[in-house]
């Protein structure tokens, strides 16, 4: 009875503004339970929520057989790892109670339980991603808040609690307030600014979508993000040529771009932290007034501390474009360059080393 207490207060309406994310939770676990009465049917819906998600779990951060272990678990196990369930929808009759829930579990509880199961966790979770559907129909109506297919295909995703969190707008009133379509398609800088906020994201981006031919959709989105650059402009056609098909195949494409960029970002910084004396490179303009000036500079650099060499890959009568190869972090690699009388600065987006 104390743990259906605590499970009862920490049971919260699904809310707008910032969304919690975490690598260990579970989005849209549906559970639809009969009893005597309503609130005795929620009462078991609330168990058996929390049972339905932490196999859920197993199966998203491990295997089959991991999920097939969590489902012989009993509630007395498994309702001590929970930290908060949030309502995101529910239906309530005589008798019945039908719910949609993001279920969150105890980090630590579950990496515990995980790692005596040879389950490997995520350290970490990558960037949290605001993206904005804006869907065109064939009558070339663009619509940003109504039920659409494109706007439904990202909501499909249930990604808000992935290793890279997609968070979807509400279209609530306040949404509709500051965006209109008319603000998305021109990507007003202030009105955008303000639903970033809103939703507490570091990266919101507009992903505009129209029908193509035979049931595919022409996806396009050009943005900046944590994981660099997004320049999507492509069509995608589902098997089935439906365009409901075509516009989920499409959402789930950019989420596994980001979840592979993010992955190897992620290997390449274990990587550095294995090896720290490991080559780096970066591409560098070096100008020059003369060819003496130039070999006096390419003398400097090469015998700065940490440079391990300068790969040429052009050369004219004002300057040189290189790849700088380097031990260590950038940073430092500055400092060193500096310290012989150089600088390496950036300049019209590209690295440029002169002598100070």
């Amino acid at each position: 009875m104390i743990a259906l207490s605590a499970l009862f207060m920490s049971v919260s309406v699904f809310a707008s503004g910032p969304v919690e994310t975490s690598p260990y939770a579970v989005q849209g676990v549906e559970v639809d339970i009969t009893d005597a009465n309503a609130a005795a049917a929620k009462e078991k819906a609330l168990i058996e929520v929390q049972m339905k998600a932490i196999v859920e779990l197993a199966q998203k951060l491990g295997n089959d057989d991991a999920a097939t272990e969590m489902a012989q678990l009993e509630s007395k196990q498994v309702i001590p790892l929970l930290k908060s369930l949030s309502i995101e929808e529910e239906k309530i009759s005589p008798g019945r109670y039908q719910g949609k829930f993001t279920v969150r579990f105890l980090p630590e509880k579950i990496k515990s339980m995980f790692s005596k199961m040879g389950i490997q966790l995520p350290e970490s979770q990558g960037p949290a991603l605001l993206v904005v559907p804006v869907w065109q129909n064939e009558q070339g109506q663009t619509t940003l808040w109504d039920d659409n297919v494109w706007r439904k295909a990202w909501q499909g995703l249930n990604a808000q609690q992935a290793q890279i969190p997609l968070i979807i707008p509400l279209g609530d009133r306040e949404d509709s307030s500051t965006l209109s379509v008319q603000d998305a398609t021109s990507n007003d800088p202030v009105k955008l600014e303000k639903l970033r906020r809103r939703y507490d994201v570091k990266t919101l981006l507009v992903a505009f979508a129209e029908p193509a031919f035979e049931g595919g959709i022409h996806a396009h989105m050009v943005g900046e993000s944590p994981l660099g650059k997004i320049t999507i402009d492509k069509v995608y056609k589902a098997d089935s040529g439906t365009m409901n098909d075509s516009a989920i195949m499409a959402a789930q494409r950019f989420h596994q771009l980001m979840l592979d960029k993010f992955h190897s970002d992620q290997a390449k910084i274990a990587a550095k932290s294995a090896n720290p004396n490991a080559p780096q490179s970066v591409a560098v303009a070096i100008p020059f007034t003369s060819p003496t000036a130039w070999n006096g500079l390419r003398a400097r650099i090469l015998s700065t501390p940490g440079v391990m060499g300068v790969d040429v890959t052009s050369l004219d009568g004002q300057g040189a474009s290189a790849k700088l190869i380097y031990s260590g972090n950038l940073e430092d690699m500055q400092s060193s360059l500096q310290a012989t009388g150089l600088q390496m600065v950036r300049s019209g987006g590209s690295w440029v080393i002169e002598a100070i």
